[in-house]
């Protein structure tokens, strides 16, 4: 087995929101892996003392520790056991009804021995591939935020609108019940060689830059590994800007990706 991970924030002066974890049990006898997107709120407007990275770290590590430790619990029944737990670390100094209350798109991946299944979650705009022994790759998205009309997000007060709420997107924050929301499933163990999952700041050579599509981003991850698909995205965005081309959001994201070949 093959397990590579890299994560780099946007810029130098802020704390790195992405968060990225594999687990493998004492019997070797399958795996978990978790990657965390830290939404980022606008600056001290969140309603909570601790911040976004505080946020990321406790829910992942509750993530972790569930997905490895209860193989009774589905994926979604962890998710929504993560986000209880974390809230209520700071359920007692923080605002948790403020609707930028920190929160995170999820991708998690469970695996167990040859004859059990790769297990899968989604939740907002990151995401996992799943490559077949034959080399196919199947993206895993949640795309409800792509569906949503563009101007819909260019502003704070529109974009919370749509946080959360039927008819727009769901991020995990500190509603247990965002669990049912995400994308789920399952594939045959022997049908996956391989699992790899982005952050949106990874992802932009594939949706932003179109420098190929998600079976040639797998093997630029199993040829260069994560910190070289990212060290590929900041020289395209580098690249954009000296051209003055237009970047949304942002020029850098915080980006994080994992491999695991199987």
């Amino acid at each position: 087995m093959r397990i590579e991970l890299a994560t780099v924030p946007g810029t130098p002066e802020r704390p790195n929101e992405d968060w990225v974890s594999v687990a493998l049990p004492a019997s070797g006898q399958g795996g978990t892996l978790v990657v965390l997107d830290g939404v980022t709120p606008p600056k001290g407007d969140d309603g909570c003392v601790h911040g976004v990275p505080w946020f990321t770290a406790r829910l992942g590590g509750a993530l972790v520790e569930l997905s490895g430790s209860r193989r009774d619990l589905t994926l979604t029944e962890i998710l929504a056991e993560a986000v209880r737990r974390t809230a209520d670390t700071h359920r007692g100094t923080c605002d948790l009804s403020h609707v930028r209350t920190p929160q995170a798109t999820v991708v998690m991946a469970r695996w167990g021995a040859a004859a059990d299944a790769v297990e899968h979650l989604v939740l907002s705009d990151s995401t996992l591939l799943l490559e077949s022994p034959g080399g196919r790759v199947r993206a895993v998205l949640d795309d409800r935020i792509d569906r949503l009309p563009r101007e819909s997000l260019l502003t704070h007060a529109s974009a919370d609108a749509l946080r959360n709420a039927e008819g727009g997107f769901f991020t995990a924050a500190a509603d247990p019940g965002v669990a049912v929301r995400a994308v789920t499933g399952s594939t045959p163990r022997a049908e996956v060689r391989a699992v790899a999952a982005l952050t949106d700041g990874a992802s932009r050579w594939v949706d932003m830059f179109a420098e190929g599509g998600w079976t040639e981003c797998l093997a630029l991850l199993r040829k260069e590994g994560p910190q070289g698909l990212i060290d590929r995205v900041r020289a395209l965005e580098e690249s954009a800007k000296e051209r003055t081309a237009v970047i949304r959001w942002k020029l850098h994201d915080d980006a994080a990706a994992v491999f695991a070949e199987l």
